[in-house]
C-alpha cells in the first residue's frame, strides 16, 4: 500500500510542482489549501495576496490536472489570533515581526501536521526549498539548506519540531526555481508562470502603517526623532511607519544620511543615527527552538543569519537558559532588529533559531 501524503498547496508554482512530483513518485497524494485571511471589510482591507479565492481555484485546477483530490481547510480564526494579532502586538511594542515564521509555526506545520495525523496520513509536504534528513548518529531529524542558495528557505522553517520534521516531505529540495517553472510548463500546469508572492499575505499593497491603523482603529503613536544624545531633531508620523536601519521615508532632511537606530514605544521617540552607529556585535534571542541538537549547555560556534536576506556571519552562541542565548559576532552586524529571527547554521545544517530581543 502506498504511503499517504497531505500537501499544502498555495496555488503557486512551487507547491503545484511539489504535488506533481509526489504523485509521480507513487504517493497517495491529497492537496490542501488553507483559507487564512478574510478581512472584516473586503473593500477596506483589500484582497489577500496569498490563499485568496483565486489561489484556491488555481490549486484546485492543478489537482484536477494531475489527478489528485483537493480540499480547503479554514484556519481564518487561528490565523487571525496567532499571526495577525501577534503581528499587530509586535508593532505596538516597537518591534518588527516576521509573520511568515508565525504562520509556519502555528498553521502551515503546527495545525496542518495535527490535522494530517487525525486524518490518517503518513506525511505532510510543502513546496519549500529545503532538505529534511535523519542523522544516523544522533537519530534526530535535521533541516538543511536547499541545494541552491538563492532560493533556500530553511530560515523560515527554524521553528519546526522533531515530530513535524519526521513526517515532512520537501520534494523541491534539489530543484532550482528555473527547473520548477520549466517542469510546470512541460506538464502544462496553468500556474507555470504565476509570479511569486512578494508581500505579507494580509497586506498585499505593502502599506503596513495603513493596515495597522485600520485594523486597530487608531493611529500609530507619534513622537520625536532624537539623536543618540536625546536631542530632538523633529517630529515623526508614528512609530508604526519605521523599522531599524530605515533611511528612506523619514520625511525630514538632516543634511547627511540618517537611519533609524532605535524605536521606543513608551516615549514615542525614534532614535536616528549615522550608518556607522547601526553596527553591533551582540544580540539576545529567546523562544529558541533547536533542531540538529538539544539546547546547548556550552558555547558553540555557528553561522548566524539575522534576517532572511542576510548571508550569515560567524559567531559564538552562549546559552543563557534552555530558551535564551546570547550571540557574539566575530564582526559587528548592521541593523540587528528586535522581532526578527536569528537562525543558527553549521555548514548546511540548521542548528536552531530564536526571536531577537
Amino acid at each position: 500500500m502506498s504511503k499517504k501524503v497531505l500537501i499544502g498547496m498555495s496555488g503557486g508554482v512551487d507547491s503545484s510542482v511539489a504535488a506533481l512530483l509526489l504523485k509521480e513518485q507513487g504517493y497517495e497524494t491529497v492537496g490542501i489549501t488553507f483559507r487564512l485571511w478574510q478581512p472584516p471589510a473586503q473593500d477596506e482591507f483589500g484582497p489577500s495576496a496569498c490563499c485568496s479565492q483565486d489561489d484556491i481555484q488555481d490549486a484546485r485546477r492543478v489537482c484536477q490536472k494531475i489527478g489528485i483530490p483537493h480540499y480547503v481547510l479554514n484556519y481564518q480564526d487561528l490565523f487571525r489570533r496567532k499571526v495577525v494579532d501577534r503581528f499587530v502586538d509586535s508593532y505596538q511594542r516597537g518591534i518588527t515581526p516576521n509573520p511568515c515564521i508565525d504562520c509556519n509555526r502555528f498553521i502551515k506545520f503546527g495545525a496542518f501536521a495535527q490535522k494530517a495525523r487525525e486524518m490518517g496520513f503518513d506525511y505532510i509536504a510543502t513546496g519549500h526549498y529545503a532538505t529534511v534528513c535523519q542523522n544516523p548518529q544522533t537519530g534526530r531529524y535535521e533541516l538543511r539548506r536547499g541545494k541552491y542558495d538563492n532560493k533556500d528557505q530553511s530560515y523560515v522553517l527554524y521553528s519546526l519540531t522533531q515530530e513535524q520534521l519526521s513526517m515532512l516531505l520537501l520534494p523541491l529540495a534539489d530543484y532550482s526555481k528555473e527547473q520548477v517553472r520549466a517542469l510546470a510548463q512541460e506538464r502544462q500546469l496553468e500556474v507555470s508562470q504565476k509570479p511569486d508572492s512578494q508581500d505579507i499575505c494580509f497586506i498585499p499593497d505593502g502599506d503596513c502603517t495603513s493596515f495597522l491603523e485600520r485594523y486597530t482603529g487608531q493611529p500609530g503613536a507619534t513622537g520625536h526623532f532624537v539623536d543618540l544624545q536625546g536631542n530632538i531633531l523633529g517630529t515623526h508620523k508614528g512609530i508604526w511607519s519605521y523599522t531599524i536601519g530605515q533611511r528612506k521615508g523619514l520625511g525630514i532632511s538632516f543634511g547627511k544620511p540618517m537611519f533609524v537606530a532605535k524605536i521606543d514605544p513608551a516615549s514615542g521617540n525614534i532614535t536616528l543615527a549615522q550608518d556607522s552607529d547601526l553596527y553591533q556585535n551582540t544580540l539576545t534571542a529567546t523562544q529558541c527552538n533547536w533542531i540538529a541538537c538539544p539546547p546547548p549547555t556550552q558555547p558553540l560556534r555557528a553561522l548566524v543569519k539575522i534576517r532572511y536576506s542576510h548571508k550569515g556571519a560567524p559567531a559564538t552562541i552562549q546559552p543563557v537558559d534552555t530558551q535564551t542565548v546570547q550571540v557574539v559576532f566575530d564582526e559587528p552586524q548592521r541593523a540587528i532588529t528586535p522581532g526578527q529571527a536569528a537562525v543558527f547554521y553549521h555548514q548546511d545544517s540548521l542548528l536552531g533559531g530564536g526571536t531577537i530581543l
